[in-house]
């Protein structure tokens, strides 16, 4: 069946056929990850969904399938977007999609409406649905937003189909759309991630860390970056070994500023030079304690070090830094403060039992 699809802007009440028979209400429960409706949104389930960043990546060299063997520790942050689903009467014969965001793509290009249709696929009893994504994640950033909307799609459809699915399977079908999206169903909400990013090594949730994202009004294409990365022949990538990388992220001590690698600077920065020199203001910033671009790019991010966490300067830092992009870089940013992200329940032996926290 064709999936019902529409823009909806902005926040208020839509009208539609389908949309005027959601589910009854349910009795609020607290901010969670997963949230029963209250009687105004008439929504099931209104679930976070986390972006990231990756505090190193590798590129160990091109594979005979045209992708990269990579080397990441992916770290989920508690900046997102937010999805809403609900389950249609028996009578549906569609699903209906919305979002609030101008420009995103309503159809199978868009990886949550590909989600809930790869789960239909696996799973042909699974109901209908209604739902409706809620961007605040910029596109071409790095911080795999499309990703989480994914993952965040296939694990609402479970859960309204009564888990139906096995952890173990949720994360295999993942891999079929797309190479970040196993990393978001992983136990915590930080995974050592190898192959073209879709096998995940587990890792005990970081202790709390807190950055500042940077994301410019300019994006870059990841095809882009790894065809300018294969112009160079490969010349850029770092020496430092995956292992030696992560031993340093897990230790008692934490990474040292020179830890944070990322391959795919090198080319992104030929594409868009300006991000170097974002790069080079942040890390000059006196509470750095590492700065590095995320992903492909094109927004980066700086750690700050707890010792200087309640500074001025830092309060201060997201106005100064976007003024200071816009008067001397001639380029707009946006500027965010955010945190580590663990997912609910990571301490347990299953992780089907939460999903990532709402931030407070």
């Amino acid at each position: 069946p064709s999936l019902v699809l529409r823009v909806v802007q902005g926040f208020g009440t839509t009208t539609t056929a389908l949309a005027s028979s959601s589910p009854r209400s349910r009795t609020t429960g607290r901010r969670r990850g997963v949230i029963m409706a209250d009687t105004a949104a008439q929504w099931d389930l209104e679930l976070f969904s986390p972006a990231k960043v990756n505090l190193f990546l590798r590129v160990l060299g091109r594979r005979e399938d045209g992708f990269h063997d990579l080397a990441s520790l992916f770290q989920a942050i508690d900046f997102g977007d937010t999805l809403k689903i609900s389950t249609l009467p028996p009578s549906a014969e569609a699903d209906v999609f919305e979002c609030d965001t101008p420009g995103v793509p309503l159809d199978s290009r868009n990886l949550v409406v590909r989600a809930i249709e790869l789960y239909r696929s696996k799973r042909p009893d699974a109901p209908f649905v209604r739902a409706r994504l809620e961007k605040s994640v910029p596109m071409e950033a790095g911080l795999g937003g499309g990703s989480s909307n994914a993952a965040t799609a296939l694990w609402a459809m479970n859960a309204l189909n009564k888990n139906a699915a096995s952890d173990a399977e949720l994360i295999e079908w993942s891999a079929d759309l797309g190479s970040d999206i196993t990393f978001f169903l992983g136990d915590t909400g930080t995974a050592y991630c190898t192959g073209r990013g879709e096998i995940i090594e587990p890792l005990p949730a970081l202790p709390a860390g807190e950055l500042f994202v940077v994301k410019p009004a300019t994006g870059l294409s990841t095809p882009l970056v790894f065809k300018t990365l294969a112009a160079s022949k490969y010349e850029t990538l770092s020496e430092r070994e995956p292992q030696e990388l992560l031993g340093a992220f897990c230790s008692d001590f934490g990474p040292a500023p020179s830890d944070y690698v990322n391959d795919l600077e090198p080319p992104a920065f030929e594409c868009n030079p300006v991000l170097a020199d974002i790069k080079s203001a942040l890390a000059e910033q006196p509470f750095s304690a590492g700065a590095m671009m995320s992903g492909s790019g094109t927004s980066l991010f700086v750690v700050i070090d707890p010792k200087h966490a309640t500074d001025l300067g830092v309060e201060a830092f997201p106005s100064a830094f976007e003024r200071f992009c816009r008067e001397t870089l001639d380029i707009d940013v946006k500027v965010w403060r955010v945190n580590f992200l663990a997912r609910e329940g990571s301490t347990s032996s299953s992780f089907s039992s939460g999903w990532y926290p709402h931030p407070e």
